[in-house]
């Protein structure tokens, strides 16, 4: 705008009448390419798209485009195992069949041996975070099922900074550290582990003050049905989870006397007698190698 305020004559130039800006602006006549245009003989008039019959043709059938004619027979069992078991859309479902009621029975137990929250009346100004329950079901490579798996997940999405978290960073490993690490166990033969933790978000602990609404079907007195959680270990679906998790992990390696490497956070090196193990660690992914299997 060069400096002129909204509102002066000169800030807007003058728009040309219908005629003009058709003529004038566009210059329809003398553009050859616009000549070979198809005319529009449907102006105006919708296309019936929402017909009855219409509805029940499939355009564009899945089985012309995909098939399973080139996968192997392990394969081709395990691609149809996987449409077999329905995943439950509420917990009054899975509550209805006894697979999945007692995997959340495993959760909860789970949750509470760990002393995840206490049952608490809601303090005065305070929004506890909602929660729900995820189902997946894992598989084998054959196929066949391995286990049905029902986790709590807080709903984080409805926490507020300043008040129910602040940070929520956690590195994770570099896949270049990951690279020399599997490289050191190739070449200098040494044996090389991998494992995952269980349930590790509900290892971290909380430093802030959140409060959480009951478990869906969590079976409580009428005394406790107005009580909510107060957080004391992380969850699922929490903000912080990631942070609280790591800042415990390392803690817990220091104690046991590894030095977290300062090129990459997540790797953890103990030498002693000329012996040293390393251990490099993502979300709750882990490779351990060394010169010495003890």
């Amino acid at each position: 705008m060069s400096g002129q305020q909204f509102g002066s004559e000169d800030v807007f130039t003058e728009i040309p009448n219908q005629s003009s800006s058709v003529e004038g602006v566009l210059n329809l006549e003398s553009d050859p390419f616009m000549k070979r245009l198809p005319h529009r003989h449907n102006r105006g008039i919708p296309k019936p798209i929402y017909e009855p019959e219409l509805s029940t043709k499939v355009k564009y059938p899945i089985s012309n485009y995909v098939s399973n004619h080139r996968l192997s027979e392990s394969n081709k069992s395990f691609v149809n195992q996987l449409s077999t078991v329905a995943i439950p859309n509420s917990v009054q479902e899975a509550l209805a069949d006894p697979r999945w009621k007692t995997t959340m029975n495993e959760e909860m137990k789970s949750l509470q041996k760990n002393e995840t929250w206490e049952l608490v009346e809601c303090p005065l100004g305070k929004k506890p975070v909602g929660c729900c329950w995820i189902y997946t079901v894992k598989y084998k490579a054959d196929g066949s099922i391995e286990r049905f798996k029902a986790r709590l997940v807080a709903k984080g999405y409805t926490q507020t900074y300043g008040i129910d978290y602040t940070e929520t960073f956690a590195p994770v490993a570099k896949i270049n550290t990951v690279r020399v690490l599997l490289s050191l166990a190739t070449n200098l033969d040494w044996p090389l582990q991998q494992f995952d933790v269980k349930n590790a978000f509900l290892h971290g602990k909380l430093f802030e003050e959140v409060y959480m609404d009951l478990p869906p079907g969590c079976m409580v007195s009428e005394k406790q049905c107005q009580k909510v959680c107060k957080l004391k270990k992380s969850l699922y679906g929490l903000k912080q989870s990631p942070r609280a998790w790591f800042g415990r992990f390392t803690k817990s390696m220091r104690a046991f006397g590894y030095r977290q490497s300062n090129s990459d956070h997540t790797l953890f090196l103990k030498k002693q007698h000329g012996k040293i193990t390393a251990l490099i660690v993502y979300v709750d992914d882990m490779v351990v190698t060394g010169n010495d299997l003890e």
